[in-house]
């Protein structure tokens, strides 16, 4: 329990040594307030660790350097009750399967969780045997965020894909492969029905014994980062969600990752994270590194359009896209603190 603690506290750490103010920042006010950074130590990965199956991630989305305004749809309607009905229009899938590659038995096991495809493959953390009840992860990689693979080989820190850090504290992990991904049925819809999916694989890793239920976190980096931000904004479930590295709106992406109609105002707009951030009910921090490559000009902009509390914005100084995965900022007076309001969130229980 003890390494689980130090595990998400240096999590938590990571996201929240300073957090900007919101809706009263100028440019000149974030490059003076984004925290500086410094490597990790070898021990302490924090969660900036997993992305991506052994694959490159897709190319961090061009951000432009003037904010333009999004009209906000109505606050009094969530992306749950907006998404209720709506039908996306999809080409015809023709994209090829791929099995999904067995793990080291002794770290994850293949699974299959429900969802409203059919069943989904996953990679979970095999069960400790020690009758105790442990915090969890699901973790969505980014590039091809509805396909998992290796992520158990051990990746240089400058670019770490394994989660290793999260395997040694103890931490129960589980990666979903959402629809389309692998061999799994269904197809690709690009951030609308694998919300749904991400919540059924919630579900399935509630239900395990050595898993605590009030403690699932989620994170994600990139196109992961992005999907996340969309979970957290359809469902309070997650005792903490993290969004490293996403998007606002998601037109800037590659045709490969938008498999819909783009044309379509609706399409876009049920899949823009910017426009739902007033529906998020449980913590949410979403990160980026200051430096070229990344989008932190999307991190901007969504702050700007955020009047919520429960959402905290980070542009860490020294880092970008990939490198803050695996760095952390340095201490300083006055930071913030964690607790929200409550117990560090690492040691918090929900209570229903």
């Amino acid at each position: 329990m003890n390494k689980q603690i130090s595990a998400f506290k240096n999590m938590t750490r990571l996201l929240t040594n300073r957090t900007l103010k919101r809706n009263q920042l100028t440019r000149t006010r974030y490059a003076r307030e984004t925290v500086p950074m410094k490597s990790f130590h070898a021990a302490v990965l924090g969660i900036a660790v997993l992305v991506g199956c052994n694959r490159t991630d897709t190319k961090p989305t061009e951000q432009t350097t003037q904010f333009q305004l999004v009209k906000q749809p109505n606050r009094a309607v969530s992306l749950v009750e907006a998404r209720k009905g709506f039908k996306t229009k999809l080409p015809p899938n023709r994209s090829a399967k791929e099995q999904v590659p067995e793990p080291p038995p002794e770290l994850f096991r293949t699974v299959r969780y429900d969802s409203p495809v059919g069943k989904l493959a996953a990679y979970l953390s095999v069960d400790p045997n020690d009758g105790k009840k442990h915090p969890a992860i699901i973790w969505l990689t980014g590039g091809d965020c509805n396909s998992i693979g290796d992520v158990w080989t051990d990746a240089p820190a400058s670019n770490d894909q394994t989660a290793a850090a999260f395997r040694k504290a103890g931490i129960m992990m589980m990666n979903p492969a959402l629809r389309g991904g692998n061999d799994n049925p269904g197809v690709k819809e690009g951030f609308l029905g694998e919300v749904d999916d991400v919540l059924a694989a919630a579900d399935f890793l509630a239900k395990q014994a050595f898993v605590d239920p009030s403690r699932i976190y989620l994170g994600g980096h990139s196109t992961g980062g992005t999907l996340v931000l969309l979970v957290a904004e359809c469902s309070d479930r997650f005792r903490a969600v993290f969004s490293f590295g996403p998007v606002g709106r998601v037109a800037g992406y590659g045709p490969e990752y938008l498999p819909f109609d783009t044309t379509s105002a609706r399409e876009l707009e049920l899949r823009d994270p910017i426009r739902w951030l007033h529906a998020i009910k449980s913590p949410v921090f979403v990160v980026e590194g200051e430096n070229s490559p990344g989008n932190v000009n999307a991190l901007r902009e969504m702050e700007q359009a955020s009047s919520n509390p429960q959402v905290r914005f980070l542009a860490v100084s020294g880092a970008e896209h990939f490198s803050i995965l695996t760095r952390r900022p340095s201490s300083s007076p006055g930071s913030w603190s964690p607790t929200m309001g409550r117990r560090p969130i690492w040691r918090s229980r929900r209570r229903n």
